[in-house]
């Protein structure tokens, strides 16, 4: 799947396929980035890598590496243990000195509700500390014929909804009609956000205070 292949089916669906163009590669390119960058910040899920990620010595505030990235889980020290999830308010009543407790090897982490790109850690880490995690990262612009790596094929059609539905919402003959929600309702129910779905990097009961 490659913008090329989206923006040859888009095309189809707004009927502009005889040059001169009524939308150019450019512009449609340009929607098709933004789809997928639309899709990220809704369906974190579907944009999911792994690996190490550094830490700050010394802090017990973290945060991801500076690409867009929202945190999924954290499981454990590289090298080394498990960390533990565990909430916030919790930590606060039990020990409520441990932001600056003596730093070592952390044995558990807290989201940051407010923020998604960063955590806390308990204890602090010492010097060289890394964590296994997994993170959603938000896409960088795709050129034309470049393979588009997430969310996986059988998203294409979403896509296209997302990207025609951008285009005709230019338009205003189409956002009259209403062609151009019909578009949009799809994207909204291929990706099963037209409800309140739970967002998949929130804390195991969803982020709910109940």
């Amino acid at each position: 799947m490659t913008p090329a292949t989206i923006i040859e089916q888009v095309r189809r669906l707004i009927q502009d396929e005889v040059s001169p163009f009524r939308y150019s590669d450019t512009m449609l390119l340009g929607f098709v980035n933004q789809v997928l960058k639309r899709m990220a910040m809704v369906r974190p899920d579907l944009f999911i890598d792994s690996g190490n990620i550094p830490t700050t010595q010394d802090s017990a505030y973290q945060t991801l590496p500076s690409n867009g990235a929202v945190l999924v889980e954290i499981f454990g020290v590289a090298g080394g243990a498990a960390i533990e999830e565990v909430d916030r308010d919790l930590l606060n009543r039990t020990d409520p000195n441990w932001i600056n407790a003596t730093s070592g090897t952390p044995k558990k982490y807290v989201r940051n509700t407010r923020n998604r790109r960063s955590f806390f850690l308990y204890p602090r880490p010492q010097f060289g500390v890394q964590l296994v995690a997994e993170y959603s990262v938000v896409p960088s612009d795709y050129t034309i014929n470049q393979t588009i790596l997430q969310p996986s094929q059988e998203f294409f059609p979403a896509i296209v909804d997302g990207t025609v539905f951008l285009a005709e919402a230019i338009d205003n003959e189409h956002v009259d009609t209403g062609r151009a929600k019909l578009f949009l309702d799809s994207f909204t129910s291929a990706l099963g956000i037209s409800g309140q779905a739970r967002v998949l990097t929130d804390r195991e009961d969803g982020g709910s205070n109940a």
